[in-house]
């Protein structure tokens, strides 16, 4: 079952411009590896400073393997001082049908 990732990266102000620079370098890599369906960053629309990672994997393996890369390790390397926060990275699964059961 595909395993969906959602990256938040909150740049401290003044790296904005460092932190899409790294994520516009990460995501070409990233999307050439087998296990990898899909992978986009985004900016939000109304602060500047936030930025997220969304990407769909084939498996959990797939994405251990991602975190192990050379271009994945240099870009936490280098993202890391950039961010406000510590690293925010959710592994999620589809709950079915649309539906939200509480």
């Amino acid at each position: 079952m595909d395993l969906f990732i959602f990256a938040r990266f909150q740049a401290r102000v003044g790296e904005q411009d460092n932190v899409a620079a790294a994520l516009r370098a990460v995501i070409p890599p990233t999307r050439e590896e087998p296990g990898c369906r899909a992978i986009e960053a985004y900016r939000s629309t109304r602060d500047p400073l936030l930025f997220h990672i969304h990407s769909r994997w084939a498996d959990e393996a797939a994405f251990d393997r991602h975190a192990e890369l050379p271009h994945t390790v240099r870009f936490l390397e280098r993202v890391q001082p950039l961010i406000d926060h510590p690293l925010d990275v959710t592994r999620s699964r589809p709950i079915g049908n649309g539906a939200i059961i509480l």
